[in-house]
């Protein structure tokens, strides 16, 4: 039975850095990161929610067709709604596989911090600072972290890790949790 590692958190909290570490650490594991899937979508930059909905069943298929081979998937994305989730969980479940839901935390400026530290000659990190910008910035970054911990308070099984210690950190947390 292969697994769905679902890292969830708000922007710049550590979900690319520890998917791409475990992928690493993991031969046969894909990292299957939405955000820089959007960039194959023309015009990515200028429509990055539009990019996100042509590119996501692409993922989605990407993520079933890896799964049903007998290998894991660890997905690095934010995903506040519950409804977006469950169609991600519903791709393992219904094919027999597990999803394991780990929501990412980190004390209050922490993810703003290395959001806006990120360097800005990746193309990607540019657009996503500007729609975080665009949505209220620091305050934008907490307003998701919140809606994202009372998402997870009523939801079953969901692994809570402190990411505010570093990526070190974290990434031996989480693959402790995960036994």
């Amino acid at each position: 039975m292969a697994r769905l590692l679902h890292l969830n958190g708000a922007p710049g909290v550590g979900k690319s850095t520890l998917a791409q570490r475990y992928a690493a650490e993991h031969p046969g594991v894909l990292a299957c990161d939405i955000d820089r899937l959007r960039c194959f979508v023309g015009g990515w930059e200028d429509d990055f929610a539009g990019a996100g909905a042509v590119i996501r069943p692409v993922a989605q298929a990407m993520i079933a067709a890896h799964l049903d081979g007998g290998r894991d998937v660890v997905l690095p994305q934010m995903l506040a709604d519950e409804g977006e989730r469950a169609g991600f969980r519903a791709i393992a479940a219904d094919a027999g596989h597990d999803y394991v839901h780990v929501l990412l935390r980190a004390p209050r400026g922490v993810a703003q911090e290395r959001l806006y530290g990120r360097s800005a000659d990746d193309p990607l990190h540019a657009v996503v600072r500007a729609e975080i910008d665009a949505a209220g910035g620091a305050a934008a970054v907490d307003e998701l972290d919140r809606r994202l911990a009372l998402s997870a308070e009523g939801a079953a099984g969901v692994i809570l890790l402190d990411a505010g210690a570093g990526p070190a950190a974290t990434y031996d947390a989480l693959v402790a949790a995960l036994g």
